[in-house]
């Protein structure tokens, strides 16, 4: 379809496209007319990305869109709609207004919860960390009342969902701590009746005396054992035998010298040979006396070293039953400090916990409270207007179109050509002066091709 025939046609139909537009101006005015009059106030509230003195988390930067979004999910929940309700008073606007309607309804309570959520908007700042709680009413006072009413709300409800896990933790956690300070106490009972029953105070062997009794007896029977003989108490080594021995052999010398030149009968050689039998005497007597005390010295060597072989297994096996001791006594002092390890962890993980359940402050601030609206929410009577008269000219072409493929008609010569598929030789002039003759498009091309045919 051309630009002509469409004018052709609203020309045609311009009543039934005028009376289009008209009913469609009514329409708005007549809206704007009876339309009740909103007000829309906004609450700020910021979403604080600092060190959490309480629980000790940070958000770190900008707070993530998934965080945003969850915490506009909250607004919008059922849960903040009702503590609105029930921290606005029964006779505040629109609780008033909508509360003889929720009493035909299954679930009253739900039912305003859910008229307050239509007229909620909440929307996040651009970039940053401002979420808008914004609530249309239909006075200035009402809208900043609901406004920031929903903002309060969503702090209440933001506090108990941080509070009451945490209640439910420091519950768990305190049963919890009972029962790691009774294992303690029972592990600490076994390791002082162990010490009481064992009479070691202490699993650390350095400087244990019982160890230092068994490696001195090792080193006094090691010395005993290397020590060599016949010792000095020996025959042998007697230095009062070996100079009597020296005497005797010189004595024997002296006498074999004498022999040589001397008879047996002469005093001389009777002198030495009394000297020689005196020497060898005194030097048999004390040769049996050193035998007699080298034998007591080497019987009580012996002794000794039986003695001391016995000290030392019987030290050994001591040593060995203390050893068993402090191992047994390890074991227990290990459990005592898993024991108070667990006991310290729960401690401080149910003093965190308690110290969150009784927080009253979140990461969510209030950086405003709304203020009344001067001016009225959505659009002015003269926007509204030319919106309509817009949106009436576009009904209005759209119905003439549809009036026209209803009942089709020829008005004008293109409409003519298209329905015969015949060339138009000539057009005749309207008889009314008031509209000009739709003029024949290349009427002179057509007529020569006419006569040609002809």
């Amino acid at each position: 379809m051309s630009l002509h025939q469409l004018f052709s046609i609203l020309r045609a139909r311009r009543a039934a496209a005028g009376l289009i537009l008209l009913v469609t101006l009514a329409l708005a005015l007549a809206w704007i007319l009876v339309r009740q009059p909103a007000y829309k106030a906004i609450a700020p509230v910021l979403v604080d990305v600092r060190m959490d003195p309480v629980g000790g988390t940070a958000l770190q930067g900008m707070v993530g869109p998934s965080y945003m979004a969850t915490q506009i999910d909250i607004v919008k929940s059922d849960r903040v709609a009702e503590r609105v309700l029930q921290m606005l008073p029964a006779d505040q606007e629109p609780v008033k207004r909508w509360r003889e309607e929720s009493l035909t309804k299954a679930t009253p309570q739900a039912w305003l919860a859910h008229k307050m959520q239509t007229l909620l908007d909440v929307k996040p700042a651009r970039e940053s960390n401002i979420i808008n709680i914004a609530w249309t009413g239909r006075s200035p006072a009402e809208a900043a009342k609901v406004a920031n009413t929903f903002a309060q709300a969503y702090l209440d409800v933001s506090l108990e969902l941080k509070t009451n896990p945490a209640k439910r933790y420091a519950e768990w956690f305190d049963d919890q701590v009972k029962l790691s300070r009774d294992r303690l106490g029972q592990a600490q009972d076994k390791l002082s009746a162990f010490q009481q029953q064992s009479g070691i105070v202490s699993s650390d062997e350095k400087g244990d005396y019982e160890t230092a009794r068994l490696n001195d007896l090792s080193q006094q029977l090691t010395a005993m054992q290397t020590r060599a003989r016949p010792g000095p108490g020996s025959a042998e080594q007697n230095p009062v035998v070996a100079t009597l021995r020296a005497d005797v052999a010189r004595m024997e010398a002296k006498v074999s010298e004498g022999a040589a030149t001397m008879g047996a009968a002469h005093p001389t050689m009777q002198r030495l040979n009394a000297e020689l039998a005196s020497l060898r005497s005194r030097m048999s007597a004390e040769s049996g006396h050193a035998g007699s005390l080298a034998e007591g010295a080497s019987r009580s060597a012996k002794q000794r070293e039986a003695e001391l072989e016995r000290a030392i297994g019987d030290q050994k096996a001591k040593v060995l039953a203390l050893t068993r001791q402090r191992g047994q006594l390890s074991v227990l002092q290990r459990d005592v400090d898993s024991a108070q390890k667990a006991f310290e962890a729960v401690s401080a993980s149910a003093a965190q916990s308690r110290l969150q359940s009784v927080a009253n402050q979140t990461n969510m601030v209030r950086i405003a409270s709304a203020v009344e609206p001067t001016e009225k929410a959505g659009l002015s009577g003269f926007q509204t207007m030319v919106v309509a008269a817009v949106g009436g000219l576009l009904l209005a072409i759209a119905g003439v179109l549809l009036l026209e493929l209803g009942n089709r008609r020829v008005r004008s010569v293109d409409d003519l050509a298209m329905v015969t598929r015949l060339p138009i030789l000539a057009t005749v002039p309207t008889a009314g002066a008031m509209l000009m003759p739709l003029r024949l498009r290349n009427a002179p091309r057509r007529l020569a091709l006419a006569r040609s045919a002809a």
